[in-house]
C-alpha cells in the first residue's frame, strides 16, 4: 500500500495527539501513539533525534527539559541516560525502532530534527524495507537533500522551506514545478505564518496540478479544519485527535484502513 492515499483525507496524530484531554502532556510517548491508534489513526507523526550512542529517538526537542523530569541535550545523552527520564511523570521516551515494532501497520510522518540523525534514519528505513511506511520532513533543506541522496529518492519526503515558498509565490504550477523540482511528495505547511496565509487556494491548486499533496499543521480548531478541508487540502496534522475525527466523520471524510470510509 502506498504511503499517500489519493482522494482520501489523511488525519495525522501530531506527536500522538498530545492535547487530547485523555493524554495531555504525554507527547511522543507510547501511551499517546497507542491512544491515537485506538481512535483509528493510521498516520502517526513524530520527530527524531540521535542519542550519543547512536540510537534514534522519537522526541521533538533537542533538550529533555520541557517535557521530561530530566535536563540536558538529547544528543549528549546515552540511551541508558535517556531511559531514566519520564514524560508526564511516568512515560519513557521511545526509540524509533520501538514505534515501528509496536505499530507494524501504521504509517509514520517523521520530522528530522538533527543532522546526526539523517544517516542512521536513512539506513534504518532501507534496511527494514520501510519505504512505503514513512514520509520524511524537515525545516532543514540540507538534511532533506542528504536524506534523499542516501535513499536514492526511494522514500517519500516533504518539500523544504524554499520549495514551499516557490509554490506559494509562483504565478503558475508549471513555473513552480520548474523552480522547485519534483523531489518531494507533499507540501507540509502551516495555514498561516504571521500575517501571511501560506495555505492559499492558489498554493493548493498549483500543488495538485503537479501531483503534490498538501498537508497542513498543526490544526486544533474545528472551524479552521473545515475551512482548510473546503479549500481542498489532502491532510491535517492535529494535537486534538478527538476534534479532527469528529469533524471528518461529520463530513463523511473520516477514513481508516481498519474501518474504511465513514
Amino acid at each position: 500500500m502506498p504511503y499517500l492515499e489519493p482522494g482520501r483525507i489523511i488525519a495525522f496524530a501530531h506527536r500522538g495527539g498530545s492535547y487530547h484531554p485523555e493524554i495531555e502532556g504525554l507527547e511522543n510517548t507510547m501511551a499517546a501513539f497507542a491512544h491515537a491508534w485506538a481512535l483509528g489513526y493510521d498516520y502517526l507523526e513524530t520527530d527524531v533525534h540521535l542519542t550519543a550512542d547512536g540510537v534514534l529517538l522519537a522526541f521533538h526537542d533537542d533538550v529533555l527539559d520541557r517535557v521530561s523530569d530530566r535536563v540536558g541535550a538529547v544528543g549528549d545523552a546515552t540511551l541508558a541516560e535517556v531511559r531514566e527520564a519520564r514524560i508526564g511523570g511516568r512515560e519513557q521516551i521511545p526509540t524509533l525502532v520501538e514505534l515501528f515494532d509496536a505499530f507494524p501497520e501504521a504509517r509514520f510522518n517523521i520530522d528530522l530534527k538533527a543532522d546526526a540523525a539523517v544517516g542512521p534514519l536513512a539506513a534504518l528505513v532501507l534496511e527494514r524495507g520501510l519505504e512505503g511506511r514513512v514520509l520524511i520532513g524537515s525545516f532543514s533543506r540540507r538534511r532533506l537533500r542528504e536524506f534523499r541522496r542516501l535513499t536514492s529518492g526511494q522514500v517519500a519526503t516533504s518539500a523544504d522551506p524554499l520549495q514551499v515558498a516557490l509554490y506559494r509565490f509562483s504565478p503558475t504550477a508549471a513555473i513552480a514545478r520548474v523552480l522547485a523540482g519534483g523531489s518531494f511528495a507533499a507540501l507540509q505547511v502551516p495555514h498561516r505564518r504571521g500575517r501571511v496565509v501560506v495555505t492559499t487556494p492558489g498554493l493548493v491548486r498549483r500543488a495538485h496540478r503537479n501531483g503534490v499533496a498538501v498537508h497542513v499543521w498543526t490544526v486544533d480548531d474545528p472551524d479552521e479544519m473545515g475551512e482548510l478541508l473546503d479549500r481542498g487540502v489532502d491532510g491535517l496534522f492535529t494535537d486534538r485527535t478527538d476534534v479532527l475525527k469528529d469533524v471528518l466523520q461529520a463530513r463523511g471524510q473520516w477514513w481508516s484502513a481498519r474501518g474504511g470510509l465513514t
